[in-house]
């Protein structure tokens, strides 16, 4: 049995190739970039052409989403002889209008076309991973001010290690396989309570600047798309001092709680000092 792991350089692929090579089982990860991935092959999703060669002999996949040729992969992965497919999709996807929004659509769509599939499929949909805290890290080293528009809108934050952990039971277990499963943190917590922890972690004061809308995008204009930040806007509204959905499904799966965003924080302490 050999497992693919696509993104072989995300903090998730990272985590779960170890888990899988510990318990003796063959393991190939793919990469767009594989010369800065050691040992990975040539796989872009967004490439057809580097689908068959990456699939060859493969009979499980960890499948990062992306839906631009799911198409294309399901067809080649069924030829190859897949069997299983883990899709990291997101929990974005729960929300009515996710059809339509930029935050959830490319999820959705990989997810509608694996379930259509003759392919085994099962669904990880984390909610908000507690890596995104390191997008403040800039501004944290540099001793400026975090710029947040809504300081006290509640995510789940879901260490990549919980994720790992959830993904490699899915892949080992086939009574586990075939279904969808909401992975959170084991709490709520608002951006303004997460600063407070990476503060406490790494000695050092950080001070939140609250801004308007418009001046968060301007700010974040060379870093997304307009539309992607209005939506990412409209969504930490939603959730402006309302307490997240939490689920114990980690703990279900993995038999041990939940990683705390306190934990998290302790292992990427570096992260946020120069």
């Amino acid at each position: 049995m050999t497992i693919l792991v696509t993104g072989a350089r995300g903090a998730v692929a990272r985590a779960l190739v170890p888990l899988l090579r510990e318990q003796g089982l063959q393991v190939r990860t793919g990469s767009q970039k594989p010369d800065e991935a050691a040992g990975a092959v040539l796989l872009n999703l967004k490439d057809p052409a580097t689908f068959a060669a990456a699939l060859e002999g493969v009979t499980s996949v960890f499948l990062y989403a992306e839906s631009s040729h799911i198409d294309a992969f399901i067809a080649e992965a069924t030829n190859a002889g897949v069997r299983h497919i883990v899709l990291l999709s997101s929990s974005s996807t729960l929300s009515p209008d996710a059809a339509d929004s930029p935050l959830a659509k490319d999820h959705l769509d990989a997810e509608n076309a694996l379930i259509a599939s003759p392919i085994t499929a099962t669904i990880l949909r984390p909610g908000t991973f507690a890596g995104n805290a390191v997008s403040w890290s800039w501004p944290i080293k540099s001793g400026g001010p975090v710029n947040l528009v809504y300081p006290n809108s509640h995510v789940d934050p879901i260490h990549e290690a919980d994720v790992a952990e959830s993904a490699f039971a899915v892949l080992t277990n086939p009574e586990l396989a075939g279904k969808a499963y909401l992975l959170t943190g084991p709490r709520s917590v608002t951006f303004a309570e997460e600063l407070d922890l990476i503060a406490e972690a790494i000695g050092k004061p950080i001070v939140v600047n609250t801004v308007s809308r418009d001046e968060w995008k301007a700010e974040m204009s060379e870093y997304m798309p307009g539309h992607f930040a209005e939506a990412l806007l409209d969504w930490w509204q939603t959730n402006d001092d309302v307490p997240a959905e939490i689920t114990h499904t980690v703990e279900e799966l993995t038999g041990h709680p939940a990683r705390d965003f306190a934990i998290w924080i302790q292992d990427h302490a570096a992260e946020f000092k120069n």
